[in-house]
């Protein structure tokens, strides 16, 4: 005998219009989730934007909510000072001393910790947004995932700079040389987080940003600027005494965290992700055989 019919199988009744249309809806979705790990769309450009504008909001809520548990903050800069020593790599004070006597060195960085962790980040997104849409929801999203891990760090974990340190010896570079715009020190200290240090997103953000460049520009020399700018970054908040350089370290594995997690919604290495997403593409021309046309044109002559 032969394979026991749909209407067998459901004891002699057709399954109804309901239970077919959620077998339909159901497929179709699975369909677009795959259509869109395969090849994510481009967002609009006001989602996107409100998107990035709610999310800075509530990153600057949650950091600057946390309370500045002073005493214990001062306790978890002295483990990281003590452990460092112990492993013979505790060098912050001296790059602090050191640079901060290039009274224009020290200076030139102050103002890069101040703008540029901002400035290059924003310019990356705009940048990826325009040349690699089909890469960008999910290049973004390991942004999103890096930052969102941080909050708990800063939660959990307060910790006092260098700067900040109880007999640190450090030098808050931002004080003694008068520059501006950090939120670190000086009057805008009382809307900001002191404490607020592991881990570093200064170092976060920035090896995102550097190697969205190295991976996705074509020219060799702005591959090269990619690569070395997380590494200026790390030269700055060790020189400023705004990080530990083991701040670093819990940035760096933020963004593994962000990059996993991108890789597993997408399925995909990340920068490996079509350039263009496939509904962008353009439509590719309809060829008809020659021999399709010959009778019309025989037709013609007649």
């Amino acid at each position: 005998m032969g394979e026991p019919t749909e209407i067998q199988q459901n004891g002699g009744r057709m399954p109804d219009g309901a239970t077919r249309a959620a077998r339909t809806r159901t497929a179709a979705l699975r369909a677009r989730v795959r259509e869109q790990r395969r090849s994510p769309a481009r967002p609009r450009l006001w989602f996107e934007l409100a998107l990035i504008g709610i999310s800075y909001w509530i990153y600057s809520l949650v950091r600057n909510a946390v309370p500045e548990q002073e005493t214990i903050a001062q306790k978890h800069a002295g483990w990281i000072w003590d452990l460092e020593h112990s492993l013979g790599v505790a060098v912050e004070r001296s790059v602090n001393h050191a640079v901060d006597s290039v009274g224009w060195l020290i200076t030139g960085m102050n103002y890069y910790y101040a703008t540029l962790h901002f400035v290059v980040t924003i310019g990356v997104l705009v940048w990826l947004y325009r040349w690699h849409p089909g890469r960008y929801a999910a290049v973004r999203t390991v942004l999103f995932v890096t930052t969102a891990i941080a909050l708990v760090g800063f939660y959990f974990f307060p910790l006092a700079p260098p700067r900040l340190m109880t007999d640190g010896g450090f030098i808050d570079t931002v004080k003694t040389h008068g520059t501006w715009g950090s939120m670190a020190s000086g009057p805008a200290t009382h809307v900001s987080n002191q404490f607020a240090a592991m881990p570093s997103m200064h170092i976060g953000w920035s090896t995102w940003c550097g190697l969205t460049i190295f991976f996705l520009a074509r020219r060799t020399w702005v591959r090269v600027l990619g690569l070395l700018y997380p590494a200026a970054t790390l030269l700055v908040i060790v020189a400023t005494a705004n990080h530990f350089w083991m701040d670093a370290v819990g940035g760096l594995l933020c963004l593994l965290v962000g990059f996993l997690t991108a890789g597993w919604l997408y399925h995909s290495w990340v920068y490996r992700l079509p350039q263009v997403p496939a509904r962008e593409l353009p439509a590719e021309p309809v060829t008809v055989p020659e021999q399709w046309s010959e009778p019309a044109v025989s037709s013609a002559r007649r």
